[in-house]
C-alpha cells in the first residue's frame, strides 16, 4: 500500500524536526511526506533546509491557506494520485519504530476499515486489575481486565448520572463520551471518533470529503467532524499496536477565551452532525454537562496557579454557550 504522510505545522520548528527524525527510523517509510507550514516566519523552512529527509515536499502557505483544516485540505491537494492512504500527524508527536507498519496493517487486515488512529503511550493511564482489589465504580472506568482512573469531571458525571454508557471513542446521543483511549493490549477497537494527532484514511474518504471550513484557525474538534463524516464509507478503528507520544506543545495555540468559545460552539457542531435531532433528554444532558464542566473550569481559579487562564476560558465557554441561542453554526454534511 502506497501512503502519504501529511504534517500541518505552525511555528513549531523544533517539535517538527523531532517528529521527522522519528519518521526517518520507521520500519515502513512513507512514499511521500508533505509538510504544510502556516508559520508567519521562515524558521521551519530554514531548519528543514539544514536537515535532509527523503521524499519530503515542503510548502509554506500564505494567509488564505493558513489554519489546520485549510492546511490539511491543501496537503491533500498535493498528494500523489498513487497514494492509497493518507496519514496525518500532529507536529508535536514522536513515533515508535513500527508506527506506520501497524497503521497499514490495520487497513490490510479489514477492507471495511476506512479510518485508523494510533494511541499515545505517554498519556496512557490504564491499570491492569489486581486480583482481590476493589475499584470504585465512580472513581474508575472498568474495561476488560483494566481500569482507568477517572478525573474530577468524570467522577462527578458518574455520581450525577451524566456519564456515557458507551466505550471510549464512541459518541452517545448527548455527545459527551469517554476520551480515555484504550489499554496497550495489542487489540483493535471500532470507534466513532479518531484522534487528530494521529489518524489515517483510505483514498475513498479524502476523494469524497474535505476538512470542514467551519473549523477555522486552531480547529478544535475538526478531527471529530471528519471522523463522523468518514463513517459513510466504512469503519473507524483505533489500533493499540500503532504507538506514539504526544507532547501538546503550547506554541501556536489560541488564547483561552477563544478556546473556551470553541469548546461550546464546536462541541455543539459535532454533536448535531452526528445527531441532527437529539431527544429532549439528550438535549438536557448536553447542556447540563456543558454547565458542569464550565463550573469545574471556573473553580480552577481557586485551585491552580493559572487563575487568569481558568477565568478567561470559563468566560469563553459561557459566551459560546449563550451565542448558540441566537447564532448556531450551519452544519456542512
Amino acid at each position: 500500500m502506497k501512503f502519504t504522510l501529511i504534517i500541518c505545522t505552525y511555528m513549531r520548528p523544533k517539535a517538527l524536526l523531532d517528529l521527522l527524525h522519528s519518521v526517518k527510523t520507521q520500519t515502513l517509510y512513507p512514499d511521500e511526506i508533505i509538510i504544510v507550514d502556516g508559520s508567519t516566519d521562515e524558521r521551519t523552512k530554514e531548519i528543514l533546509e539544514r536537515n535532509s529527509f527523503e521524499k519530503l515536499n515542503y510548502f509554506l502557505v500564505e494567509k488564505e491557506n493558513r489554519g489546520l483544516t485549510k492546511q490539511r485540505n491543501f496537503g491533500i491537494s498535493k498528494t500523489s494520485n498513487q497514494s492509497e492512504i493518507i496519514c496525518f500527524l500532529d507536529d508535536d508527536t514522536i513515533l515508535e519504530l513500527n508506527y506506520f507498519e501497524e497503521i497499514i496493517n490495520a487497513f490490510k487486515n479489514d477492507s471495511n476499515v476506512v479510518g485508523v488512529s494510533g494511541i499515545a503511550t505517554n498519556e496512557n493511564q490504564w491499570i491492569k486489575k489486581e486480583a482481590n482489589k476493589k475499584y470504585s465504580k465512580f472513581k474508575f472506568y472498568h474495561f476488560e481486565d483494566y481500569v482507568y482512573p477517572e478525573g474530577l469531571r468524570n467522577v462527578i458525571r458518574n455520581i450525577v448520572g451524566l456519564q456515557s454508557g458507551l466505550g471510549s471513542g464512541q459518541m452517545p446521543e448527548f455527545s459527551n463520551g469517554r476520551n480515555c483511549g484504550f489499554p496497550l493490549n495489542g487489540k483493535t477497537y471500532e470507534v466513532d471518533l479518531l484522534m487528530g494527532m494521529s489518524f489515517s484514511f483510505r483514498r475513498i474518504v479524502f476523494d469524497n470529503i474535505k476538512f470542514s471550513t467551519y473549523f477555522e484557525g486552531y480547529g478544535l474538534y475538526e478531527d471529530a467532524d471528519y471522523s463522523i463524516r468518514a463513517q459513510k464509507f466504512g469503519k473507524n478503528v483505533v489500533t493499540t499496536k500503532a504507538q506514539l507520544s504526544h507532547f501538546h506543545n503550547q506554541d501556536g495555540r489560541p488564547n483561552k477565551y477563544q478556546y473556551g468559545k470553541m469548546v461550546a460552539r464546536n462541541g455543539w457542531y459535532v454533536w448535531r452532525l452526528k445527531y441532527p435531532k437529539p431527544s429532549f433528554i439528550a438535549r438536557i444532558k448536553w447542556n447540563s454537562i456543558l454547565i458542569l464542566l464550565t463550573v469545574i473550569r471556573f473553580s480552577n481559579i481557586f485551585t491552580t496557579n493559572k487563575k487568569f487562564e481558568a477565568l478567561t476560558e470559563s468566560c469563553g465557554r459561557i459566551v459560546g454557550w449563550i451565542s448558540l441561542l441566537y447564532n448556531r453554526p450551519k452544519i456542512e454534511v
